[in-house]
């Protein structure tokens, strides 16, 4: 039975975290029903869907949906239809090669264009880390009574969990990432029932619009959510972690074994995706139903919403609700930054560490930054620093895009599973909106 290849590198028995260590560890028979296939194949989307849902994700459209109602929903919808594209290239590339997108960066790119995109996947984790440290720092402050600055200092313990994963198989890390996803999908649509929001004016917010991003608070909040939903590392992740599953490739019927790999891996990415979806526009909606105000300009910090949610609502249990859920997107996004984290640096350096010790230079990259910010500029910064972070992810999401659309639209590599013309407009038009949508933000930042 034919596996993916894997990376020659020294062994430090860092699964289920280490990319190379885990290749072709989820066996999937030849025969059998296709629902059970599928089942099999269900796990590497809701690793990438994780990232869609992190406390970045929740600062965003919490101010999003205070400040601006329903109007920026469909933002939140044409991002996460944006990342299923983009994830879909992703994961075809990694089935079809059998390398990953940081692989493909280091041999295909001259030794300096190759470590700039390095540099700037790395970025990406950390601002994306710092999302989390805050987010969790957050949730500890609101359900256990800590000062911030506490809180900050206990995501440093994370690392624990790292370690008690040591040496475990990647289903078991799956099952994990589901049972928060789970824990994140249940407590936000009980508040919602509890909010009662206005399904009319939900169903106007989904109708695409350019006025409602005219307003220049506008695009830079509708820039946010575009980073917080298509993360540049996830799209690295992806093309790695699809390599989990072993399907029988070998001569012959190769070609169509790898077609049914790409279609049973493009279910569990749309589908994971689009739950990312739904629990992104939950709390949108949430923060519009509970605290916008008729006439805008209400905006509402992450923060704020814990302690004003109980009045709205009527009840406590909405207030911790919304913190269990905080931390659970906090903890889910540690395991997969976490694992990015190898893939990035496996991939473009050829440097392979205990993951652990990759955990704690990506937490304490982010710990000083989050330290820093919440003792200068006090607990109502982290509102804006989450916002401010997922903007980071939005100017890095082009550097990572470029080389896979590029990548993917190569015959040579992709042989039969190149881009269909129709796909590659489109990727291309996708880089070429969200690279303008940066560089006039850049722009409105020195000159505006």
């Amino acid at each position: 039975m034919f596996k993916f290849p894997k990376i020659q590198l020294p062994a430090t028995a860092t699964a289920p975290f280490c990319p190379s260590e885990v290749s072709g560890t989820v066996i999937v028979p030849e025969g059998g029903p296709f629902w059970r296939k599928v089942i099999r194949y269900a796990g590497p989307g809701l690793l990438v869907s994780v990232g869609y849902m992190d406390p970045g994700n929740w600062a965003t459209a919490i101010q999003g949906g205070s400040q601006f109602g329903y109007g920026l929903l469909f933002v939140v919808v044409l991002s996460s239809l944006a990342a299923i594209v983009l994830q879909c290239l992703s994961m075809r590339l990694g089935i079809v090669t059998g390398k990953d997108l940081a692989v493909h960066c280091r041999e295909q790119y001259a030794p300096l264009s190759a470590k700039a995109l390095w540099l700037f996947a790395e970025v990406s984790i950390i601002a994306c880390d710092l999302a989390e440290v805050l987010g969790c720092a957050l949730a500890f402050h609101l359900l256990l009574g800590v000062s911030l600055p506490v809180g900050v200092a206990l995501t440093a313990l994370d690392t624990l969990l790292i370690l008690a994963l040591k040496g475990r198989g990647f289903r078991q890390l799956e099952a994990i990432i589901l049972a928060l996803i789970a824990t994140i999908a249940v407590c936000l649509f009980w508040e919602l029932a509890l909010v009662s929001p206005d399904w009319r004016a939900v169903g106007a917010g989904l109708v695409p619009s350019l006025h409602k991003i005219a307003e220049r608070d506008a695009l830079y909040l509708a820039i946010g959510i575009l980073g917080a939903t298509v993360m540049p590392h996830n799209l690295y992740l992806h093309s790695s972690v699809v390599q989990t599953r072993v399907a029988p490739l070998g001569m012959p019927g190769r070609e169509g074994r790898l077609a049914e790999a790409i279609t049973l891996s493009r279910i569990d990415t749309i589908v994971s995706l689009l739950l990312a979806l739904f629990i992104n526009g939950a709390i949108l909606v949430l923060a519009a139903a509970a605290f916008h105000k008729p006439g805008g300009g209400n905006v509402m910090d992450i923060d704020q919403a814990y302690y004003l949610l109980a009045p709205v609502a009527g009840t406590a249990l909405a207030a911790i609700l919304f913190g269990l859920a905080l931390l659970a997107s906090g903890q889910s996004s540690t395991f997969t930054g976490t694992i990015a984290g190898q893939v990035i640096m496996e991939g473009f350096l050829k440097l392979k560490i205990p993951c652990w010790q990759r955990r704690l230079i990506t937490r304490g990259l982010a710990l000083a930054p989050a330290m820093i910010g919440v003792l200068t500029l006090g607990d109502h910064a982290i509102g804006k620093m989450l916002v401010g972070s997922q903007v980071v992810l939005s100017l890095q999401l082009p550097f990572a895009m470029y080389p896979l659309i590029r990548l993917t639209g190569r015959s040579d590599l992709m042989g039969r599973f190149v881009n269909a013309w129709w796909t590659s407009i489109l990727s291309w038009c996708l880089f070429a909106v969200i690279s303008c949508a940066n560089m006039w933000m850049v722009w409105q930042a020195l000159f505006g």
